[in-house]
């Protein structure tokens, strides 16, 4: 196959994806199995490739940028954002909060979040900023069409609510939330992050990550926070030693800015 550091180098150019942050055996793995489909034999002529297919380029970054997304994912940490963190963060900053939704993959998350939003605030008064690297789920997202598999930890209500039966298993999420979120692609290793945020959502995708590229993303999500602004991650995602980075623990995967 060839030489996986030079493979890196190019990679960063070519893409501005810093390989060297990933978990290495997986992302590799990873990136073998997509070469052997292209039936390319060396990450030097995948390269060559990628330089002059724009189709099979799009295809290598979304197929790095992991996405496995659903509405209401770990119900019971959106419970606890509804019946306490909203009411504290409300407090804190009043009813026009300003949230930021991090590698908010196809829009499950931040859509879910202007859904719960939207039982405190009115909807013209929901600005959800999502962000992610992968073009391609962004442009999933802002097409807001989804597959009953994504929408069955989704409490009825709002399923009722909120979306539209078009077919067989696809529903298409209603307008009004849809104009709740601004998405834009960002790259959360070397891409400026947005500032004085109420609060960050950035769940399920730290796991991927080497502990050095970890404690450099916690340290910027500090700095991206207002005084007291809380930062929500996955449920395999718990801080260890929060206060390294000027966080304490509010609840279980909410973190309060110091």
């Amino acid at each position: 196959m060839g030489d996986y550091e030079k493979f890196k180098e190019k990679v960063l150019q070519l893409t501005k994806i810093d390989l060297n942050c990933y978990k290495e055996r997986q992302m590799k793995r990873r990136i073998d199995s997509l070469i052997n489909k292209a039936k390319i034999k060396s990450y030097d002529d995948y390269v060559e490739a990628l330089k002059t297919d724009k189709a099979l380029l799009e295809e290598f970054v979304a197929y790095l940028t992991i996405n496995v997304s659903e509405f209401y994912r770990n119900p019971d940490q959106w419970q606890l954002l509804e019946k306490d963190i909203f009411p504290y963060l409300f407090e804190k900053f009043g009813h026009n909060i300003k949230i930021w939704s991090a590698a908010c993959s196809t829009g499950d998350e931040p859509y879910t979040l202007a859904m719960v939003l939207s039982k405190f605030v009115p909807l013209d008064k929901i600005q959800i900023v999502a962000t992610d690297i992968d073009k391609q789920v962004l442009a999933k997202a802002q097409l807001g069409m989804y597959d009953e598999k994504s929408l069955k930890g989704l409490p009825a209500d709002l399923r009722g609510k909120f979306f539209t039966k078009v077919s067989g298993r696809s529903y298409q999420i209603s307008e009004e939330i849809k104009k709740c979120v601004k998405f834009s692609q960002h790259n959360l290793l070397k891409d400026e992050y947005p500032d004085r945020c109420d609060m960050i959502v950035c769940r399920n995708v730290m796991i991927y990550f080497t502990e050095e590229a970890k404690q450099t993303m916690y340290r910027k999500f500090n700095q991206s926070l207002k005084k007291d602004g809380v930062l929500f991650v996955g449920s395999t995602e718990q801080i260890i030693s929060p206060n390294l980075y000027d966080f304490s623990t509010l609840k279980s995967f909410f973190y309060k800015k110091d």
